[in-house]
């Protein structure tokens, strides 16, 4: 499942180059994977009466183009890998002229906060990924 999030960039985001400063960007992709936890319906905080999470484990990211005051930014999150604790998304910020400006990839592991342990990816997200797990 993909979920894109469309997220206009303020004059918060912006640093003194006059462009939106890099630690935006990777705020940015966290708006995306909530987004697309939301959209699978993923119950992964102890609001919602459980004490799941995921915990990032892997994090790359590749800045391409900068992003301008007001422009209107869209976050594509793509599941990639499924593994049997872990689980990878394809991240990519597009602005309004379609151009890739960042991408990135996260790997994230599956979490039981009472225990404070990796547990097996709940079917919620795993149902997502390809039927072919990866390790």
């Amino acid at each position: 499942m993909q979920a894109i999030l469309s997220i206009r960039v303020q004059e918060k985001d912006i640093d003194y180059l006059g462009h939106m400063n890099y630690t935006r960007y990777i705020h940015y992709f966290e708006m995306g994977i909530s987004d697309w936890y939301r959209k699978a319906d993923a119950p992964i905080s102890e609001s919602r009466g459980n004490h799941l999470g995921t915990v990032v484990v892997h994090f790359d990211i590749n800045y391409i183009k900068e992003a301008r005051l007001g422009e209107t930014l869209k976050v594509m999150t793509i599941p990639v890998q499924l593994g049997t604790k872990s689980f990878s998304f394809k991240q990519t910020i597009f602005n309004e002229k379609e151009e890739l400006i960042t991408e990135c990839t996260k790997k994230f592991v599956m979490f039981d906060t009472s225990i404070r342990k990796g547990i097996p990816v709940i079917e919620e997200i795993a149902k997502h990924f390809s039927e072919e797990k990866h390790s």
